[in-house]
């Protein structure tokens, strides 16, 4: 039974309470004491479960089922050998215990033996009579072992079991997802939804599989579906959106998302969203105003603050962009694509040492993009950096080997250090490459164009 203040059957737990503070011990049966560990550990107070435990054994040390709330709490606090020396004991004692047989698979789990912990948990089924919880049990295990068929196998039998089981509904639908399975998914959905057609979580389930395989309409129908079942489910809402915003039906979309504020308190992501829409009804000032509410709900949601970085880029107001990509980069300072939108703005502002500054970070977190290099390397160029630049470049070309556009660059930057033999060798690969790139070395060194050697290079080439 589970205690709550409010509850009449609260009594044994306020008595128990009320012992503890007056140090004045009462009698309580085994089950009572049950119930009172039960509650502190489902609260998490392991101290007040404990205490129970003790005074529970006190007063009935032969009790089996006390004994496997210590083994619990064992198991809870990594102490596995005491935990098992216990069962052991207990075992001697009531083999047809299934309890017993699912704290040493707990064991064994813990200890990362999952094959063992199936094995025990197999043993225990012969002995229950209530098997959904077991057949979840061993469904865990094997996700753990990453066996998602034979995961999903134990979960399908727990929802045989107990058509309400919706954990057990959404890690089958996880396994199918693991495997890339969902045309397979959407039919045991669909085989589900004739025997149970209100199943809101079933509906919203097989709208989400609708999605990942672009069929919008029928997932749309799906969710129509959830919401019939359940008309304040907002995760059917919020899917709604989402496939009403793929289809360009953009003020629609708003009206879903809108529905969950009401329904409970503002999500950044219904927040973010109905931003996005407004933004492409080229609605700004709405646009705005709700990516303002969305970092203001959630200030550490780095994507609010991309969404109003890309807004204020896109209408070229690059202060307020860089100021907004700042944001977001203390938020998450390892993403490649925020570090390259901050380059990039500050390009444009002709911040070029910040803008260098976001290329090589952007490399270093693996961006290998050919255009990353060549614009870091053109922006060292402009800064000065001619030894950076060659690294730069020669680094590129690990990558890029047939690249005449890095080529190019290679041989001017030589030729502009007087290193002839470096610069003729990049500059006759480049030429080979492709000859039609040669503006390169024009634009970015007139004077290196200039020189004779350089153009007779060119001409004899052309030829």
């Amino acid at each position: 039974m589970e205690y709550g203040h409010d509850h009449n059957n609260s009594l044994p737990l306020t008595k128990f309470e009320s012992m503890l503070k007056t140090n004045h011990v009462l009698f309580f049966d085994s089950e009572e004491f049950e119930n009172i560990i039960h509650h502190y550990l489902n609260l998490g107070k392991i101290a007040l479960a404990k205490k129970a435990i003790k005074l529970g054994l006190d007063q009935h040390p032969t009790s089996i089922n006390l004994k496997l709330f210590r083994v619990e709490v064992f198991v809870f606090e990594d102490k596995l050998e005491e935990a098992d020396l216990l069962l052991d004991r207990l075992y001697s004692l009531d083999p047809q215990n299934e309890e017993i047989y699912i704290q040493k698979a707990n064991i064994f789990s813990k200890k990362d033996n999952h094959e063992k912990a199936i094995e025990v948990l197999k043993q225990a089924l012969k002995l229950a009579d209530d098997v959904v919880d077991l057949y979840s049990l061993i469904g865990m295990e094997y996700l753990f072992l990453d066996k998602f068929e034979e995961a999903k196998i134990n979960f399908m039998k727990c929802l045989e079991s107990d058509i309400e089981d919706y954990s057990s509904l959404y890690n089958i639908i996880y396994c199918f997802e693991y495997l890339n399975q969902n045309e397979e998914a959407i039919t045991y959905l669909n085989t589900f939804l004739d025997k149970n057609p209100y199943c809101e979580v079933a509906w919203h389930q097989l709208g989400i599989q609708y999605f990942a395989l672009k069929k919008l309409k029928k997932a749309l129908a799906a969710f129509d579906f959830a919401i019939i079942s359940d008309d304040t489910f907002i995760g059917a809402y919020i899917e709604r959106g989402k496939v009403l915003e793929k289809l360009g039906r953009y003020e629609d979309a708003i009206e879903n998302y809108s529905i969950t504020l009401k329904l409970d308190d503002p999500t950044s992501f219904a927040l973010l969203h109905i931003g996005n829409c407004y933004e492409k009804l080229k609605k700004d000032d709405l646009a705005l105003q709700y990516y303002d509410r969305t970092v203001h709900e959630d200030p550490l949601l780095d994507k609010g603050w991309i969404a109003i970085t890309k807004f204020y880029n896109k209408r070229k107001n690059y202060q307020r962009a860089l100021y907004f990509i700042n944001k977001a980069i203390n938020i998450d300072s390892e993403n490649v694509m925020y570090w390259k939108l901050y380059a990039q703005i500050n390009e444009r502002l002709n911040f070029y040492e910040e803008a260098e500054r976001g290329y090589k970070k952007t490399l270093e977190l693996g961006n290998y993009e050919l255009n990353t290099w060549l614009t870091r390397g053109d922006l060292l160029i402009k800064l000065g950096e001619t030894e950076a630049a060659i690294d730069n470049f020669e680094q590129a070309v690990e990558f890029y080997s047939d690249s005449a556009e890095l080529e190019y660059r290679l041989a001017g930057l030589y030729l502009a250090l007087h290193e002839t033999d470096k610069g003729t060798f990049h500059l006759k690969n480049a030429l080979n490459i492709n000859e039609d790139y040669s503006f390169i070395i024009e634009e970015l060194f007139p004077e290196i164009y200039k020189k004779v050697a350089v153009q007779s290079l060119l001409k004899q080439n052309s030829k």
